[in-house]
């Protein structure tokens, strides 16, 4: 079976764009190097000749500095009018060729090439910090693999992923990838889900297991059946959300479209006022008022927060979608930045949604023996809290399947009974217990005390212990709900349990606020409530049960795991690992993006408006303009965005 190595499409062209900036950078730093050093050393070496339409000497340093800035200069022109033309508007490209060929009809040669070459270095490294961002997600493509082994009339055979339909059985041999998403059906096997999940540890997978493309199977061989074609994959889905997520646009970004649609016209329209009114206003030669206008041309151009914004909203959805955790948009992104209270379903999402045999209650010495019988009858049994027994067993390493079992029955809705190496067992609730005419009196009193489930074990009819059967609350809630109020958000549980349970859930979490015995409609209402109350709100779900509130909610964040699937329709963000303490580290990296993106515009209108004072005044000369005032504000600015990376989950 073979992996796709190369890059797809859309990363080539982005790549093949990265190297023509830094070869046009790296051909004009040469020439002003080369030029610079001939002026220096030899004058430019004269020629003896006097260059046609120029009317000046001709030097070695000044035919190198023409043929580069004007080839140079054409091709980013050509890109300004391509877009002019298409996209009806004014490009940073434009710009920036005006300016290169106003100086060069000025005759300042030097300040022409510093033009060019400090935008192709902008561009380059534009290219590079998005391309950094844009691998995060697309590196999962590479791992997707072209073939995959099926079986087809009883006969093994290789065949092209994209061919594969659902219903299709695959074979997946130790170090192979899985090629499609499906359904175990024979085999069993450890399966490196990190590419999808971000699991650090390979998970067992046997029959009736899901398992997903692009994860690595580590073991044994594995019969899997197709449940997804190529393009339903959860990775392909994945991959397509994150590139989407930039369609869906923060309210910030949309206004820097906006303004910059109508600010460079203004900009051009005023560079040549200043060109040809100014000298007739305040005196002063028409070269000196077209060198501060394209001072003014340059310093003025929008690139440093028409460029930086978006690239810090993007990195912060791929920076997280790198911890596992996927933001659907930019718009999310700056929704959590202002989110201000977080509502918790709490089963599935903060407990595992799964019983769990708590602990036994009765005679200390007696626990073991209690539970060892009640697991050899209980295995017969496919009631959930009858595998939770047993799992417990299996947790203590209890040998209860050596005993024998005879006369299993079961009853709907009680328990069930019967003989186990001798004695007779009876495991369920106490109105079971009562018509077997069990001796009760010694768990009684903890059976009516107990605020969760509660089954009985009997032996010879006698009650001998008590099983506490709860939902157990996941081991990061505590952390998470702990750092959310740390951050100043209110937090909320809503559950459909009763209240003791509830409250109990809620104090042992430190939750600020709690609701229990709810149906959907009282979740809907109280979530309207809340967002009454505190603005902006986040509701936290599986994703499944909980989709209407989801999506009542200002920013849905699903719980992914083994749904990560269904997760991916039904919310705004999915916490791909299941973890909830990625929540607060979520909206911390969320409020640091907001903040960077406001720096931003601030710190690139601060350094424009002051240049483009002193440049209209003649303070400051067009080389150094480009370098602080463009080029070298949009290439800090990138690197202010690169923060987002220090955010600590």
């Amino acid at each position: 079976m073979s992996c796709t190595e190369g890059p797809i499409p859309e990363e080539r062209e982005h790549g093949e764009n990265r190297q023509v900036w830094i070869i046009l950078a790296s051909v004009l730093g040469l020439a002003m190097a080369f030029s610079g050093l001939l002026d220096l050393v030899a004058k430019g070496i004269p020629l003896g000749f006097t260059v046609p339409l120029l009317n000046e000497p001709a030097t070695v340093s000044m035919i190198i500095y023409h043929a580069v800035i004007i080839t140079i200069g054409t091709y980013i022109a050509l890109l300004g009018l391509k877009e002019l033309f298409v996209e009806r508007r004014f490009s940073v490209e434009f710009l920036m060729s005006v300016a290169a060929f106003g100086a060069v009809y000025l005759d300042f040669l030097f300040e022409a090439a510093t033009v060019l070459f400090l935008y192709s270095l902008a561009e380059y490294f534009e290219g590079y910090i998005e391309d950094r961002a844009r691998k995060t997600i697309e590196k999962l493509s590479r791992f997707m693999p072209d073939k995959a082994t099926i079986i087809s009339d009883g006969v093994e055979k290789t065949a092209e992923v994209k061919e594969i339909q659902p219903g299709m059985t695959m074979i997946v041999k130790p170090g192979e990838r899985i090629a499609l998403d499906g359904a175990v059906f024979e085999g069993d096997s450890s399966v490196d889900q990190s590419l999808v999940t971000g699991e650090s540890s390979p998970l067992e997978k046997k029959a009736g297991d899901c398992v997903y493309a692009g994860t690595l199977n580590t073991s044994g061989v594995l019969k899997v059946i197709v449940t997804k074609g190529a393009e339903s994959t959860v990775v392909s889905r994945i991959v397509r959300l994150v590139i989407e997520s930039r369609k869906r646009k923060a309210s910030v970004e949309r206004l820097v479209d906006r303004i910059a649609r109508i600010y460079v016209p203004i900009v051009i329209a005023l560079a040549a006022f200043t060109t040809f009114a100014m000298p007739r206003l305040t005196g002063g030669s028409f070269g000196t008022w077209l060198y501060r206008s394209l001072i003014l041309l340059v310093i003025s151009c929008p690139s440093a927060f028409i460029v930086s914004i978006p690239a810090t909203i993007f990195t912060a959805v791929t920076v997280a979608a790198r911890k596992g955790v996927l933001v659907k948009g930019g718009v999310y992104i700056e929704k959590l930045a202002k989110v201000r209270s977080v509502v918790f379903d709490k089963t599935g999402t903060l407990t595992l949604g799964t019983p769990v045999v708590n602990s036994i209650n009765g005679d200390e010495n007696s626990d073991d023996q209690a539970l060892t019988y009640a697991a050899a009858l209980e295995r017969f049994s496919k009631h959930p809290l009858a595998q939770t027994i047993v799992k417990k067993a299996d947790e203590r390493n209890l040998n209860y399947r050596k005993l024998q079992v005879r006369d299993v029955k079961e009853v709907p809705g009680k328990g069930v009974m019967g003989n186990v190496s001798g004695v007779r067992v009876v495991v369920g609730n106490m109105e079971l217990m009562k018509q077997q005419n069990c001796d009760c009196e010694q768990i009684r009193e903890i059976y009516e005390k107990e605020e969760h489930t509660a089954v009985c074990v009997s032996l010879d009819k006698t009650a001998v212990a008590s099983f506490c059967i709860m939902d157990e609350i996941r081991g990061d809630a505590a952390t998470a709900v702990r750092d959310l109020k740390k951050d100043g958000i209110h937090t909320v549980m809503l559950t459909g349990d009763k209240r003791e349970i509830a409250e109990q859930v809620a104090k042992e979490l430190g939750m600020d606020e709690v609701h229990s015995e709810l149906f959907p409609e009282d979740k809907l209402r109280i979530l309207g409530e809340t967002k009454a109350k505190y603005e902006m709100v986040s509701m936290v779900g599986d994703g499944v049960n909980d989709a209407p509130a989801l999506a009542a909610s200002d920013v849905g964040i699903a719980m992914g795991g083994s749904k990560v699937d269904a997760a991916l329709e039904s919310a705004d963000v999915v916490l791909v690992k299941d973890q909830l303490s990625q929540i607060p580290y979520l909206i911390r990296l969320s409020r640091k993006t907001m903040d960077i993106a406001r720096q931003n515009i601030v710190a690139s209108l601060a350094v424009k408006i002051a240049l483009g004072a002193l440049g209209l005044f003649g303070f400051v000369p067009l080389w150094f303009t480009v370098a602080s005032g463009d080029d070298g504000v949009t290439m800090l600015l990138l690197l202010n965005t690169l923060r987002l990376a220090n955010v600590k989950s």
